[in-house]
């Protein structure tokens, strides 16, 4: 293994036992000495990248994890520290092909908006133009400082997938990554994108055919693989190394996000498509029952939230999501699917507690429990919780009148986040086979159009 070959946190971990011990002159050391790594690449890269952005009032903050982690180990000594008081460079001298840091875009274009509003007395702007604009300008002015400092920098962008279902502005293009290099450091500056449910999304970085692959190690980046969704962190300014930097508060919660943070966009054009084919139902009962389904969804999800209990849409809801990006306005429940190792004892009593009276419990904690809660316009709230086996997953389903217990069955998933009226919720990555797996599939040229729901019955399971 390389000594810069960073992949995992697994890999960090190792690297940071093997490789930074106090023998090898990166330990946190409370003693005066030689200031150990001032003049490495990797310090000097960060001291100019931060200098930049400090004077090009660009809003930045460290989410590199390894940093971040070794931070948090020894955050009494960061924040006691101020600038000129150390003697040893411990955190940005590690050595690595990367640094990871992010743009907060929004206030970044934001605050160039507002300068201009002001200079030049501007009360209305076309959005579109303005947005194109402020991004032409800010790009090209921060790149020319960039290169008269010494970095070689480049952009990558892409269209912005918010936008997919607007024909007009379906091409837009976002910037997404720049990556800024210095000798043989490299600055990753993930692009952070202000969403509607309150949370940060970076995109992808794919690699368009013009760009050099041999520019720095793409494949050894931490964020990028695919697109990511996060808290909206609290920052706070702490001295390391003798830079000023920016930090997530809780520098751990961000870092333990990192493994889990991958996004996957709605499918706006095929719910488009799917509208164009079969019309919406935008009657005032449909949009009362879309209403009331969002609001019983925010609530559900505000009162797992304060358990800490991971969910996901599942049946009629995700269906919904993944068809035509929306609430089905006919499935008159809303559908939560929750792993059984994540169940509380105290769930019914927070939903009670919440203003949703407990309608129907079916089956045991060890066995096919499903939890159904009563909402405001005669909205039901259904939770299954699902099994793991060996090879497949399982949530169970009892008929009301006859005491008949189901079993659905599911190819194994992983969780991935989504935006989902207005809010930022996790679904299965695996979507598709998972819709499948809960109902048989109808589609007609490529769109799903109905279904039926496939009950798979234990006939060893007594009826209650």
């Amino acid at each position: 293994m390389k000594t810069t070959e960073i992949l995992s946190e697994d890999n960090q971990l190792y690297y940071y036992k093997h490789y930074l011990s106090t023998r090898n002159g990166a330990g946190l050391s409370k003693s005066k000495g030689s200031r150990i790594g001032f003049d490495s690449t990797q310090w000097r890269a960060v001291k100019k990248f931060i200098m930049l952005t400090s004077n090009q009032n660009v809003p930045v903050f460290l989410i590199d994890p390894l940093i971040l982690e070794l931070i948090n180990k020894n955050f009494e000594q960061v924040k006691n520290t101020s600038q000129g008081s150390i003697s040893q460079c411990t955190f940005f001298c590690v050595p690595r092909d990367f640094t990871a840091f992010a743009l907060q875009y929004h206030l970044w274009k934001n605050e160039v908006y507002q300068e201009r509003k002001g200079k030049k007395g501007i009360l209305q702007l076309i959005m579109k133009q303005m947005m194109l604009e402020n991004e032409t300008c800010l790009t090209e002015g921060w790149f020319r400082i960039a290169e008269n400092m010494g970095f070689q920098c480049l952009k990558i962008e892409s269209k912005d997938p918010r936008l997919d279902g607007i024909d007009s502005l379906s091409g837009t293009e976002i910037p997404l990554h720049y990556i800024c290099k210095l000798a043989a450091h490299a600055i990753h500056l993930v692009v952070f994108h202000e969403r509607s449910g309150n949370y940060l999304w970076h995109g992808h970085l794919r690699l368009k055919e013009h760009i050099d692959r041999k520019f720095v190690p793409f494949r050894k980046l931490q964020f990028g693989r695919y697109p990511g969704a996060f808290d909206r962190p609290e920052l706070q300014q702490v001295t390391v190394d003798g830079l000023e930097v920016l930090i997530p508060k809780d520098p751990m919660h961000f870092v333990e996000e990192v493994p889990h943070s991958r996004f996957i966009e709605c499918r706006y054009k095929e719910a488009r498509a799917f509208f164009q084919q079969y019309l919406d139902d935008n009657t005032v009962e449909a949009m009362a029952f879309r209403k009331s389904a969002k609001e019983l969804l925010q609530l559900a999800a505000k009162t797992l939230n304060k358990l800490g209990v991971p969910f996901w849409l599942s049946s009629g809801t995700c269906l919904g999501w993944y068809r035509q990006c929306n609430i089905i306005p006919y499935s008159k429940d809303v559908d939560l699917g929750i792993f059984i190792q994540d169940y509380k004892s105290d769930i019914i009593l927070a939903f009670q507690d919440a203003g949703l009276p407990l309608k129907h419990k079916f089956g045991k904690v060890e066995d096919s429990l499903e939890l159904s809660f009563q909402g405001k316009d005669d909205v039901k709230l259904d939770i299954f919780f699902f099994y793991e086996e060996t090879d497949h997953m399982w949530n169970g389903g009892t008929q009301a009148k006859t005491g008949k217990k189901f079993k659905y069955l599911f190819p194994k998933f992983t969780l991935c986040w989504t935006e989902f009226v207005d809010m930022k919720v996790h679904v299965p990555c695996e979507t598709l086979e998972y819709i499948e797996a809960n109902y048989d599939v109808l589609e007609d040229d490529g769109l799903i159009v109905e279904v039926w729901k496939s009950l798979f019955w234990s006939p060893d399971w007594p009826t209650l």
